[in-house]
């Protein structure tokens, strides 16, 4: 499985974005996809994440209310939608792939594969 983030850019406080997640291979529908961002000098950290049906979803606490997860298998494409943005929302973020039974969604070690990051930069 390949992923390809997509969407970042520069905005101001309370503005929006929409990440993407491309996903090639004909398994990436069966996996479930989570989404974790890096600030520079921070750990990776968990913002959400989806099943591989779409049927269930997690959150972070820091995002929960303001940010939607969702995914289209037949365009084989996951989405974040990032609402009213704050400045510590700025980091790279990151969307992965988990395989089946890989362990809870909120762990970077339960994703064996990464898509390149795509720079979110909130400005206040």
């Amino acid at each position: 499985v390949q992923l390809q983030a997509s969407g970042g850019g520069s905005v101001q406080a309370g503005d929006s974005l929409r990440l993407s997640c491309a996903g090639s291979g004909r398994t990436f529908k069966s996996y479930a996809v989570g989404w974790f961002r890096q600030a520079p000098g921070k750990e990776r950290e968990f913002v959400a994440a989806i099943s591989w049906a779409g049927s269930t979803t997690y959150y972070s606490d820091s995002v929960k209310g303001r940010f939607t997860i969702s995914r289209d298998n037949a365009k084989n494409t996951a989405y974040l939608q990032m609402n009213s943005l704050k400045p510590e929302d700025t980091a790279a973020y990151y969307c992965a792939a988990r395989p089946p039974n890989r362990g809870t969604y909120h762990y970077t070690s339960s994703y064996g594969y990464w898509g390149q990051g795509t720079l979110v930069t909130v400005s206040s």
